[in-house]
């Protein structure tokens, strides 16, 4: 059992029409037609979509991937329209908001590794394969892969697991150019961001992407390149063999699985609420995230 561990009423606003509550973002649909998504605070691990919020993080996320669609721009299109609050909104929506383009959505999250970590490792550590795809011997927690490659996964509901797939399930399901344009889209924007992340001290050692279809234009959707749907280790400290340092929610991760914070992850009880130190921490590393990306200063 997981999920929300307590589920938030979605806030009514006129004109809005809510279609669903996310881990982290809430989905409205405009009189246009149009979507309206909506980064809340919340945070999720181990499936867990948790009771304590970490102060910015919807906003950091929203910036960041409005970042990133403008340097990706030339590479795939993406759903943004605007960044307009819409009337009779909370003040609190500004800054997390998008308004976007309604797609025909792929149900396939486009992963790409160019590093060996996570379940990755778990499955080579089995077979010397990742998604179906052989690897050299001699690979480590933190290895560097000899490219980058695609490495799909079903999209999963709240409070499940995402499943890794073999690019040939890809295929299948949703046929064969499709399965061949995700490949070849999402190794290019994961090959411009790493780039752009090595410039400025950070690899890039994994991503997903979400991916629909605008008539038969390939469009990318969702959030891009951010803490909780990328791996992002600092440079300067990694070292293969051992779990590396992160800009994302691993002070959570450690807290929840410590005896400190008396849950037994393999309970069905929810976690408890986080401490304001594991908060704060947490809050300090989204930012330094966006800040050493982007170059600018978060206010």
């Amino acid at each position: 059992m997981s999920g929300f561990v307590e589920k938030p009423e979605p806030i009514q606003v006129p004109g809005l029409v809510h279609l669903h509550t996310g881990k982290v973002r809430d989905l409205y649909r405009n009189e246009a037609g149009d979507l309206v998504m909506v980064a809340s605070d919340r945070l999720s691990a181990y499936d867990w979509v948790l009771p304590t919020e970490i102060p910015d993080k919807g906003r950091i996320l929203t910036q960041l991937s409005l970042w990133w669609f403008d340097l990706l721009a030339d590479l795939v299109p993406n759903h943004v329209l605007s960044t307009d609050v819409p009337e009779g909104a909370p003040a609190d929506w500004a800054g997390r908001t998008l308004v976007c383009k309604s797609l025909r959505m792929i149900p396939v999250e486009c992963v790409a590794r160019g590093y060996l970590t996570g379940s990755g490792l778990a499955e080579y550590d089995e077979s010397r394969t990742v998604c179906g795809l052989a690897l050299p011997e001699g690979l480590v927690d933190g290895s560097e892969l000899p490219g980058p490659i695609f490495t799909p996964a079903t999209k999963a509901e709240v409070g499940e697991h995402d499943e890794n797939v073999s690019y040939e399930e890809v295929a299948r399901r949703v046929g064969a150019e499709t399965a061949a344009q995700l490949r070849q889209v999402t190794l290019a924007v994961y090959s411009r961001a790493r780039d752009i992340a090595r410039d400025r001290g950070i690899i890039l050692a994994d991503t997903k992407f979400e991916f629909g279809f605008d008539g038969e234009t390939l469009v990318l959707a969702d959030e891009v390149l951010t803490p909780d749907s990328s791996r992002f280790w600092p440079a300067d400290q990694w070292q293969p063999g051992r779990a590396q340092p992160s800009y994302d929610k691993q002070f959570v991760r450690d807290w929840l699985t410590s005896a400190e914070s008396g849950w037994d992850r393999g309970s069905e009880q929810p976690p408890p609420p986080l401490p304001e130190r594991i908060v704060t921490a947490t809050r300090v590393k989204y930012v330094e995230a966006y800040e050493r990306l982007t170059g600018m200063s978060w206010s």
